[in-house]
């Protein structure tokens, strides 16, 4: 089961990362509190909620608010050091470092929670 709940997490996390993700989003995630950060936290929280629903909705609903929190966190933070350093996909590879931690770190909460479950 855990497998599976992996599985879920990830291609979850795909889906809206990157095909869900609106350049709306993606462009303000590093203004605190902002819409387009809050939208794309909470669609990975509606995510999390379907891949552990069908365990239990309340922990569906703890696990989904948990990482729309986590999620929204890390996003805004990787937006502010790429802000403050003025790294760029084309000029750094200090933006490629900290795309990856950023990932790292997504997956970390995922084993998290599936760590939580066990």
């Amino acid at each position: 089961m855990e497998i599976y709940l992996l599985f879920l997490l990830f291609t979850k996390h795909f889906i809206v990362d990157f095909p869900l993700q609106l350049e709306y989003q993606w462009k303000n995630k590093g203004t605190y509190g902002h819409p387009g950060g809050l939208i794309h936290a909470g669609l990975h929280g509606i995510g999390t909620y379907l891949c552990f629903f069908w365990i239990s909705v309340e922990l569906g609903i703890v696990l989904a608010v948990f990482d729309s929190v986590v999620h929204y966190h890390i996003d805004w933070a990787k937006m502010k050091l790429n802000s403050k350093f003025n790294w760029k996909p084309e000029s750094s590879n200090k933006f490629w470092y900290l795309l990856g931690f950023d990932q790292y770190l997504h997956a970390l909460t995922y084993i998290l929670m599936i760590g939580i479950l066990i």
